[in-house]
């Protein structure tokens, strides 16, 4: 149900018709969309030592401009499943993410390059299934994150990003991520 109002909410913002509010580079507030693949290695401990450490996963996010150098963004990650083999057993690891983040931006000289850094709070969901012993675990977490990368304004509605970020889970099964992190961001 939570997907239908979150495709519902997405939806609703996508039918605004941007030139109607007339939103301009000058405004401080600035709502906007956007998509992300992202890379991650994780750093995993426990039982589930074994388990595979890259994932690729994708993300939806909607922030706002705040002002000219800060924004607010809320954002869901979900990395697909991975299956790590070892003659005994095997185990399958995958998690989800949600969270805000508060990013900062400087341009560089007068182009439409920006430099970025984030900070913020996540809720990790992981789960690990082992065969063909039936072990499993599903825990969630707070976790912090931070970021740096840049960020390049193709137009005023259209802008793509790249981040490098850690995030402390802090879990003695999942203890942290390295993720890299490329998208774009629809601007209203």
């Amino acid at each position: 149900m939570k997907k239908i109002y979150l495709l519902a909410a997405t939806a609703s913002l996508l039918a605004l018709d941007a030139h109607a509010m007339d939103w301009n580079m000058n405004q401080l507030v600035r709502p906007y969309l956007g998509a992300d693949y992202i890379f991650s290695h994780a750093k995993h401990g426990g039982f589930a030592k074994q388990a595979k450490k890259d994932y690729n996963s994708w993300s939806v996010n909607m922030g706002t401009d705040i002002d000219h150098y800060t924004s607010v963004e809320a954002f869901f990650q979900q990395a697909g499943e991975r299956k790590s083999h070892n003659p005994n057993y095997e185990l399958k690891s995958e998690f989800y993410a949600w969270g805000l983040d508060l990013y900062g931006r400087a341009p560089v000289m007068c182009s439409n390059f920006y430099l970025l850094a984030s900070a913020g709070l996540a809720n990790y969901n992981v789960k690990y299934k082992m065969r063909p012993f039936g072990g499993s675990e599903d825990k969630q977490r707070v976790g912090y994150r931070a970021g740096v990368g840049f960020s390049y304004q193709f137009t005023d509605h259209l802008a793509m990003r790249v981040m490098g970020r850690y995030s402390y889970v802090g879990m003695k099964s999942l203890n942290n991520l390295m993720e890299v992190t490329a998208g774009l961001r629809y601007y209203f």
